[in-house]
């Protein structure tokens, strides 16, 4: 198999669907016979995963790689940020927390030549076993302010010789000043780099940009590679929460409706993406108690800040809604920061979340949790309460908490959770709603019917990188960007 340029997805700004691309991408290449890996040098988001050897990596890169069909590795994402408040992020190198800073100190010059070189020897590590690189930059690749500290856009493009494809997103307007600008901003020498421009989130009549195109080939002087319309009819999991507030909340009378609780600092709620495709399933997140009202299961996420998050959910009137459902038969479960928040207690000695010490919490759950500085990252396989089947999960957390009455047990015996009965439980794993044993069990109080789910969540999900490929394939000029990759001179 030949040897292939690394391309990596630039962006006019964020949100403009260069994980989404990069992910089709991965399965295009692997359809073609190639050996593809994902990598972002510096990502920002509260959703991460767990590697194999128990490391935190972006979840992005980790469906990227799900897509390429190899496992996970912290090389695909050396340098995680994990917003934890208004100015401050948990910075996590080679898939370690390593402490927290704040975005003045983070984004100065100073220390940045040690981040370069971890995400330049994580690249290396990948070049030498995949090929090609499919590399995802941040943000925009314009910022002018923050160009000499740089180590995820341009300057990682230029360390990987790589053939930079601009993405631009049509659906929020100003497309021609967007790319033009992006390019025009750029250095003579990383201008070079800018080998194609791609249109996304089309929508319309793509006729309509037939003279659009030749105009941005004209005035910027690089192909379009291709015109995406808006794929909205694909499922991909999304890596940043923005959406979230725009699915659906209302509620359905012939199905079994779910809401979850959108904490203003939720984490991995890539956890309930099975419930939502689940065909009985209307999953919504509710962003004030009222909303709850109509559900039948309330699930409190995971949150990046739990004693912040308990907090609002006492002040917002979440938490009187929670305990009142509970006793109105409602089921009642909470992963990660939320199973902390259904304990009795949540104890934070040394800082880990701030300045808060203590807090009750919403006493659901006989258990108590002391935060800690040691952060728990590891995959799990697992039984869920006397099941027979064995479930796969991953845990990200810091802190303990002791519970008598486990909810499941792992393969290497370690109990996990804590459950007070069908309809009231707790659990750390992420994922652990992936499993089609938990949610028949869920599910199972409110059905009208006694029917087993053969929903497999795995197997959708390969179809859905499939429709993305096929997608792109229709829509992106495949032939051109090989020749562009092929191209070592």
């Amino acid at each position: 198999m030949r040897r292939l340029k690394p391309i990596m997805l630039g962006g006019t700004g964020s949100d403009v669907g260069k994980s989404l691309i990069a992910t089709g991408l991965c399965r295009i290449f692997l359809q073609d016979g190639y050996h593809p890996a994902p990598f972002k040098a510096q990502n920002m988001a509260l959703n991460s995963y767990a590697t194999p050897d128990g490391l935190e990596i972006g979840r992005a890169q980790a469906v990227q790689a799900e897509a390429a069909g190899i496992p996970c590795s912290t090389d695909m994402n050396p340098i995680l940020l994990k917003p934890s408040g208004e100015h401050t992020s948990q910075v996590v190198l080679n898939g370690k927390p390593c402490g927290n800073r704040d975005a003045y100190s983070y984004f100065r010059k100073e220390g940045k030549e040690e981040l370069r070189r971890i995400a330049h020897d994580a690249f290396d590590s990948l070049a030498a076993r995949f090929n090609p690189i499919v590399l995802e930059g941040a943000g925009s690749i314009s910022e002018l302010n923050l160009r000499d500290g740089d180590i995820v856009n341009m300057s990682m493009a230029r360390y990987a010789d790589a053939a930079v494809i601009l993405v631009a997103d049509i659906d929020r307007g100003g497309v021609f000043a967007s790319v033009y600008g992006s390019i025009m901003l750029q250095t003579p020498g990383d201008r070079k780099l800018i080998k194609g421009i791609i249109i996304n989130k089309f929508r319309g009549d793509l006729r309509l940009f037939e003279s659009g195109r030749t105009l941005l080939e004209q005035i910027c002087g690089v192909p379009v590679l291709g015109v995406v319309p808006m794929a909205s009819h694909i499922k991909i999991e999304e890596e940043d929460s923005v959406a979230l507030e725009n699915k659906n909340k209302s509620v359905k009378s012939d199905v079994i409706n779910v809401g979850v609780i959108l904490l203003p600092r939720i984490s991995n709620f890539t956890d309930f993406n099975a419930l939502e495709r689940h065909p009985e399933v209307n999953l919504f997140y509710a962003t004030s108690p009222e909303e709850l009202d109509d559900a039948h299961i309330i699930i409190i996420p995971g949150s990046k800040n739990t004693l912040a998050d308990l907090n609002y959910l006492r002040h917002k009137g979440f938490a009187r809604r929670i305990l009142q459902s509970r006793e109105d038969g409602k089921t009642i479960i909470g992963i990660c920061g939320g199973y902390q928040m259904m304990g009795k207690e949540i104890s934070d000695p040394d800082g880990v979340e701030g300045d808060i010490v203590v807090l009750p919490g919403l006493g659901l759950l006989p258990v108590t949790t002391r935060l800690t500085k040691e952060k728990t990252t590891r995959q799990v396989r697992f039984r869920f309460l006397d099941s027979e089947t064995e479930c796969e999960g991953y845990e990200i957390h810091m802190g303990h908490t002791a519970s008598a009455s486990p909810l499941t047990t792992g393969n290497d015996g370690t109990p996990d959770g804590c459950f007070i009965d069908p309809q009231c439980f707790g659990s750390y794993i992420h994922g652990i709603l992936d499993n089609n044993v938990v949610i028949d069990y869920i599910l199972a109080p409110f059905r009208k019917n006694n029917l087993i789910s053969d929903f497999d969540y795995k197997a959708f999900k390969e179809t859905q990188y499939d429709a993305l490929a096929e997608w792109l394939r229709e829509y992106i000029d495949i032939e051109k960007l090989y020749k562009i990759i092929s191209d070592h001179d």
